[in-house]
């Protein structure tokens, strides 16, 4: 990471943002010479300008040609659709012309696919219609809830609501408002659960050379299996869009940043028109309701990037640099986007605010356990009778949630894989022990994360599935540090001779291997890779035992 190329990507602001202008540049064929030009308008290398190029899934040339994309992710994956689903469209296009996403948010009905810049699943019937144009299903899964509906609730579904809502919140002082979070004491949603108001004072306090601080919404946490994110864009911009606008009254940012998955298009376009509709009655812009107060939005197309979840990577993607991890400190409240404060949270956390400022932090504080307050998303894959989004008070049984709630298994199932790539691996016997809560699950040796379920069926091998989750470390990588470039590469190159060659893997050595990644990775992608697989190797001795040297 340079500073100094933060600087000069920052010197046109977001208006004409560099990494927009990387995206459009490679929606052509460009030529070394645009390449050049580009560097040469923003000050900055040519190679540095080509390195983000390259880095990216839809803006790298091996992609370019691609006109239909098929998921590759984990949940598509165990549900077995995708084989059939790729023969399918072999009918209408060509192999070459056939490339890759990895997770469409389409988990609870899974054989998903991409096509002219919409997101499509469904059955074999419903596949050859849409690509022939007959027909355009799109539906979105079942939401339910069991207390109090805080996300997905309908209070905040119009402009007219979000205007009465904003006029009464800028009312306060923002350390009054800033109070209120700290008493409901909300933590971060995307899977490290770091107390929201910290960081939210954290940029307040802190200076900025020219008074520019920034608010990012991380909507690129890709996690497969979850679409709890896609739910609340979809389907409950405005509380995401009032919780920015807030977090930016309180910490003195003036420009909200949306960075959202390009394998997300429909949030994209209603994010966008969201925020088209409060910019015309005057909700947004400068000196918003006379208060003062001025908030700018932004909105940016990522272009296929798992790393890109990761604060610093995401910063450094939105200045047009490679989304390489950043060591901390400084911290982004400190030094972050441009060199300037910013505070990075996820959808769901956002979201949140809007309750927790209109109710009073005690109200949401009362909702959940001890130390995990609030309620939580959870995504619920094709595996369960009643698949789709379910929203409960932290602290809730998990065994109900499946069992009751979402109606059990709909096959036999061995694992769930909870809380994205990084989270734990489940055993189905674990579920009676859990909790929906940061504790239950930590305590466990798991991890909750963005609360996501994939399910293993019982006749799917761990040995794939855990070939899977390190290919997917390795095409993710930033590449910066070692470990997790190289460890996860060899990790996928052992497991793959083991599946398909009889070879026998050095116990040790894949222990040392994982001590590695988890020691020695910058981020949390090489580091929170071994949870699972230790998961695995703990309670699945008896399934790999015979890839494995005692």
């Amino acid at each position: 990471m340079s500073k100094n190329l933060s600087e000069l990507s920052g010197r046109k602001g977001l208006r004409d943002n560099l990494f927009d202008r990387i995206g459009e540049l490679s929606n052509d064929t460009p030529s070394l010479k645009d390449f050049e030009d580009l560097a040469k308008e923003y000050k900055i290398g040519t190679a540095n300008v080509y390195g983000s190029t390259t880095f990216y899934d839809f803006t790298r040339p091996s992609n370019r040609g691609k006109k239909i994309y098929i998921c590759n992710g984990s949940a598509c994956m165990t549900a077995g659709t995708q084989a059939n689903l790729k023969n399918n469209i072999l009918n209408h296009f060509n192999d070459n012309e056939i490339g890759e996403m990895c997770c469409l948010g389409r988990c609870y009905e899974n054989s998903a696919f991409h096509l002219n810049g919409v997101n499509f699943s469904g059955s074999d019937q419903n596949i050859s219609e849409i690509i022939t144009g007959v027909s355009k299903h799109q539906s979105f899964c079942q939401v339910y809830s069991s207390g109090k509906p805080i996300l997905t609730g309908n209070d905040l579904s119009d402009v007219s609501t979000f205007k009465s809502l904003l006029y009464k919140l800028l009312d306060n002082s923002p350390e009054d408002l800033l109070e209120e979070i700290k008493i409901a004491n909300v933590r971060g949603r995307g899977g490290a659960g770091f107390p929201m108001h910290i960081k939210l004072n954290g940029c307040k306090q802190a200076n900025s050379v020219d008074g520019r601080k920034f608010i990012v919404c991380n909507a690129d946490e890709g996690d497969p299996g979850a679409f709890s994110d896609r739910y609340l864009m979809e389907l409950q911009p405005y509380k995401v869009l009032l919780g920015m606008v807030m977090a930016g009254y309180i910490t003195g940012a003036d420009w909200g940043v949306l960075y959202i998955r390009a394998e997300y298009p429909e949030c994209i376009h209603m994010i966008q028109e969201s925020i088209a509709q409060l910019m015309a009655d005057g909700l947004l812009g400068e000196n918003i309701m006379d208060s003062g107060f001025s908030f700018y939005f932004k909105v940016i197309k990522a272009q296929g990037a798992y790393i890109c979840g990761e604060e610093t990577a995401l910063i450094s993607s939105i200045e047009g640099q490679r989304p390489e991890v950043r060591v901390r400190p400084p911290f982004p409240v400190v030094e972050g986007l441009f060199n300037r404060p910013t505070v990075v949270q996820n959808v769901e956390t956002l979201a949140c605010l809007p309750f927790i400022l209109s109710h009073g932090g005690g109200a949401f504080s009362q909702i959940g356990t001890e130390k995990s307050k609030g309620t939580k998303l959870v995504s619920l894959d094709s595996h369960f009778q009643k698949p789709g989004l379910y929203e409960v008070e932290m602290g809730h049984s998990l065994s109900h949630l499946l069992n009751e709630m979402a109606g059990g298994f709909s096959k036999p199932v061995k694992a769930l894989h909870i809380g994205g790539p990084l989270g734990g691996l489940v055993p189905v016997e674990k579920i009676s022990e859990l909790t929906v809560d940061f504790e239950s699950f930590s305590k466990a040796g798991f991890l909750l994360g963005h609360a996501s379920v994939v399910c293993i069926p019982r006749d799917f091998p761990l040995i794939t599935y855990l070939r899977h989750l390190f290919e997917f470390t390795a095409h993710e990588s930033c590449g910066k540090c070692f470990p997790c470039r190289l460890g996860s590469t060899r990790g996928a190159e052992l497991l793959k001779k083991a599946e398909n060659d009889g070879y026998k893997i050095d116990a040790q050595l894949f222990q040392d291997l994982l001590f590695t990644l988890e020691k020695g990775s910058l981020c949390a992608l090489g580091g929170g890779l071994p949870l699972p697989v230790k998961n695995a190797l703990q309670y699945f001795q008896e399934e790999l035992r015979m890839y494995f040297q005692e």
